[in-house]
């Protein structure tokens, strides 16, 4: 999301960024100052005291009019950056729910949810349901401001081949699921189980990176057997995963939490028929008349909808276009950079 943004906005704005030390990092975007620090590699704690570092630095040699926090990960430090000057601070989701983290990262990422609900600067989200949590739960206000995508119009096919199983033919269906990370929320899981019920015998594609839980990654490949799964690893390229997309009969989303999912928005952008769970980060979304939903980790109600495509096609590839529209009408960083140009402005 920050990089987006970003990119969206260098041209009007004098824009300084903190990151971890890279040797791209300085020609990464043009115009945009570069601060850089080495990563600790304590877990949690270094964590903690890479935002401490970056947290002594703006304090003691920062001048700037705003200051943008992105995700829980940065907000222990926000009070004491809101004494220095204005401060945005966004939310893009809640990872102590993830399951994948320890009692330490998961006391870590309350202490700072506590101090961003505290805090008296500017809140957003990117999550409707998120915002209505924090308004019912803690009566607290904080402004939905959505995630967006930059539009690819081409997705060449010629980028695909780093990642083609070399057992199937150029030419052959797939259905596909993708992730940054192949872990338990992502529920891949499921999708295995529901096509095991209907006996599916079409070649299914799954992108993402398999290193992150191993204990999980077991599980899913033996939930495998008997399917023609193929895992592609991480697709690292955004052409190359546009072009896996655009190439497959449709994609499966079936996540159990997300913010707001950008893959979810890119996938639609290319106009590609989707099958996602109906958590309520989807839905705040798209519409059924865009998007075919299941009910979220229920394998029989997956299933069903999986029969449901193979014997209405026409009326499935219709929802493509219709999210795809959806997309370029009201999810593109143009318009959701002009929204944090206001807000900026206004404080």
């Amino acid at each position: 999301m920050a990089e987006n943004l970003i990119r969206n906005m260098v041209k009007d704005h004098d824009i300084t960024i903190y990151c971890y030390k890279n040797k791209l990092a300085h020609n990464h975007i043009k115009g945009v100052n570069v601060i850089q620090f080495h990563e600790i590699k304590l877990g949690s704690f270094g964590v903690f005291l890479y935002y401490l570092i970056c947290y002594c630095h703006i304090r003691f040699f920062g001048k700037y009019d705003v200051i943008h926090a992105h995700k829980l990960d940065s907000f222990f430090f926000i009070n004491g950056l809101s004494k220095k000057t204005k401060v945005v601070a966004t939310v893009h989701g809640v990872p102590y729910k993830d399951g994948i983290w320890g009692g330490v990262a998961k006391s870590f990422f309350l202490m700072n949810e506590r101090r961003f609900l505290n805090f008296t600067g500017v809140k957003t989200a990117i999550s409707k349901p998120l915002c209505a949590f924090y308004k019912e739960k803690y009566g607290v206000e904080v402004k939905f401001v959505p995630n967006g995508i930059n539009v690819l119009e081409e997705h060449a096919e010629s980028s695909l081949k780093a990642f083609w199983p070399e057992a199937v033919p150029k030419d052959a269906s797939f259905v596909l699921f993708a992730a940054r990370r192949v872990i338990g929320i992502k529920g891949l899981h499921t999708m295995l189980k529901a096509y095991h019920k209907i006996n599916y015998k079409g070649n299914i594609f799954v992108a993402g990176d398999l290193d992150f839980t191993p204990s999980y990654i077991k599980e899913v490949k033996e939930l495998s057997v008997g399917l023609n799964v193929y895992f592609l690893g991480y697709v690292n390229s955004l052409t190359a995963l546009l072009a896996l997309v655009s190439k497959s009969e449709y994609f499966v989303f079936p996540s159990e939490i997300e913010g707001m999912s950008i893959m979810l928005l890119e996938v639609a952008s290319t106009g590609t028929p989707i099958l996602a769970s109906d958590i309520p980060e989807n839905t705040q979304v798209f519409d059924e008349r865009e998007v075919l939903f299941f009910k979220s980790k229920n394998i029989d109600n997956l299933a069903q909808k999986l029969v449901w495509i193979e014997n209405n096609k026409t009326a499935f590839n219709a929802l493509g276009k219709n999210a795809k529209a959806k997309v370029n009408t009201q999810y593109t960083w143009d318009k959701i950079s002009l929204e944090y140009t206001l807000l900026y402005q206004s404080i």
